[in-house]
């Protein structure tokens, strides 16, 4: 069963001014397509043809670098889109605002661990928030690993991700991953990331 992409959940423009349309228009229709396609080619004719993305991204250390790639590429973008919002941002409350005061000592002490998980990650990759043995950590993978696959240096299960990739913010600010990910907090969606963690602890 081949898989497909999927439609943003809102409008490409949605995520303005923070995230421009036009890096949205290509992330999504021709950077995350070419995720589906490279992923579709690569396990066409194989034993993972049947497998779900799930099943693929667990065992990514026992697959091909392709399937790795492409597979990852595929559910981590299915994921971010899902992880941000128009209207959102702004400071969680009730258990996950609780949990990250818990595990962070406060909202700003956890967004600028994230943020420096982001900014300290080499070349490309991402910046996670997970739930590991029942406490919120922040951990970072490089190129399209996510902390589910049995290659991650932490594992656990991701409730929010910022991806790190120059595509994913080149046009609108350059060099600037900083700024990037200083806007992506008005975007973050934390009624799912809420969600996330309630169905993970």
């Amino acid at each position: 069963m081949a898989f497909t992409l999927s439609p943003l959940p809102y409008a490409h423009e949605a995520l303005e001014p923070n995230i421009d349309a036009q890096t949205m228009h290509i992330h999504h229709g021709k950077h995350h397509q070419a995720y589906v396609d490279n992923l579709n080619k690569a396990i066409a004719g194989t034993e993972h043809e049947s497998k779900s993305i799930e099943e693929l991204v667990k065992h990514a250390g026992s697959i091909s670098v392709a399937v790795r790639n492409n597979g990852g590429g595929h559910w981590n973008h299915n994921f971010f889109w899902a992880s941000m919002a128009p209207n959102a941002g702004g400071i969680p409350s009730g258990k996950l605002g609780d949990a990250i005061n818990q595990s962070f000592g406060s909202f700003d002490a956890f967004k600028e661990k994230f943020s420096q998980a982001g900014m300290t990650r080499f070349g490309s990759g991402w910046a996670w928030l997970i739930v590991k043995d029942g406490k919120l950590e922040i951990s970072s993978t490089p190129n399209q690993d996510n902390p589910l696959m049995d290659v991650a240096e932490v594992k656990g299960m991701p409730i929010l991700g910022a991806d790190v990739w120059e595509h994913a913010y080149y046009l609108k600010y350059q060099n600037r991953r900083a700024d990037y990910l200083a806007a992506f907090w008005n975007v973050v969606n934390w009624a799912v990331v809420a969600e996330r963690m309630e169905a993970a602890m």
